[in-house]
C-alpha cells in the first residue's frame, strides 16, 4: 500500500529557520495494526522498531535520535521546557517549548490535535498536543504564554494545527458541548448534529484554531487531514472501530534550523 508523504503547513514552511513536519505512516517499519512509522513509545509495538521510526522521524529533521524530545502525554495544559534533556522517563505534560537550535520537539497523536508555533525572529519554538481536554483547559494559551517568556512577540508567532479527527467522524455524545458552552457559548458554533441520532460531530480542529485566534496570533492554519478517515495516518478511533487491540501514534516535529 502506498501510503500518503508528510504533511506540512504553508504559515510554517514559509518561516525562515524553522523546519516542520506532520508525519503520516510512510516510512517506518512496524508491522500489523502498527504499519508504518508508529511514534508511540505507549503502543504495545515492537519497541525496537518504534525506536527506528522515530530515529527516522529525527532524521527527517536532520536531527540525530538523541535531539529529539517527546512527553508522556496526560491531555493536560502542562508546558515543559525541552532546552533542558532528561533522563529516564519523559517528563507528564502536553507541549514543549525550546530555543536550542537543532533540538527536535515532538507530540504524538492520533485523532487528537498536533499543534506547532514558531518565532523564528525571537528563536522560539513550541509543539502541543491538543486533545478535547487538554484544548478546553488551555493547552494552547499555556504554551504561547511560554514561548512569551523565552522572548517570542505575538505579532511575530506563525502556527499550524495538523492532521487529527476531522469535522465529518469526530462522534460525540450529547452531553459533551456543556463545558464548552460554559466557556463561551460561541463554541455551539463547533458542533452539529448528526443526521439520524442523537450524536454531534465535532470540529475539533477549528475549535483548536480558534484558540491561537483568540491568542493572537494572525498566522495560523489548519493542514486538513481527517486522521479518522485517512488511512495514511493512525487513528485511535477508526481502530477503536475495528476492535483492534491498540494504535500507532503519528508524530509532528519542529526544529530551529543551526545554520541560521
Amino acid at each position: 500500500m502506498m501510503i500518503a508523504p508528510h504533511v506540512t503547513a504553508p504559515t510554517l514552511a514559509h518561516t525562515p529557520g524553522v523546519e516542520h513536519a506532520f508525519l503520516s505512516r510512510a516510512g517506518g517499519v512496524s508491522k500489523g495494526i502498527y504499519a508504518g512509522l508508529n511514534c508511540g513509545l505507549g503502543s504495545d509495538d515492537n519497541p525496537e522498531d518504534v525506536h527506528e521510526n522515530r530515529s527516522r522521524a529525527a532524521r527527517i529533521l536532520g536531527a540525530s535520535p538523541a535531539q529529539l524530545r517527546t512527553l508522556y502525554q496526560v491531555h493536560s495544559a502542562r508546558v515543559v521546557d525541552a532546552d533542558t534533556a532528561w533522563t529516564g522517563a519523559p517528563p507528564e505534560a502536553d507541549a514543549l517549548v525550546c530555543t536550542r537550535p537543532g533540538t527536535v520537539i515532538g507530540v504524538l497523536a492520533a485523532d487528537c490535535a498536533p499543534v506547532l508555533l514558531a518565532d523564528a525572529a525571537a528563536g522560539v519554538i513550541g509543539a502541543a498536543h491538543a486533545g478535547w481536554r487538554g484544548a478546553l483547559d488551555g493547552v494552547v494559551a499555556a504554551t504561547i504564554a511560554a514561548m512569551l517568556e523565552r522572548g517570542a512577540r505575538i505579532e511575530n508567532m506563525t502556527a499550524a494545527v495538523g492532521p487529527s479527527g476531522g469535522p465529518d467522524s469526530y462522534e460525540v455524545g450529547p452531553e459533551f458541548p456543556v463545558p464548552f458552552l460554559e466557556q463561551d457559548t460561541t463554541n455551539a458554533g463547533f458542533f452539529v448534529e448528526k443526521t439520524g441520532s442523537d450524536r454531534l460531530l465535532f470540529d475539533l480542529p477549528a475549535y483548536v484554531h480558534s484558540r491561537l485566534t483568540l491568542a493572537g496570533v494572525t498566522r495560523s492554519a489548519t493542514t486538513g487531514q481527517d486522521t479518522y478517515q485517512d488511512p495514511d495516518f493512525f487513528s485511535y478511533r477508526r481502530s477503536c472501530h475495528r476492535n483492534e487491540s491498540d494504535y500507532g501514534r503519528n508524530i509532528s516535529i519542529i526544529t530551529l534550523r543551526k545554520d541560521v
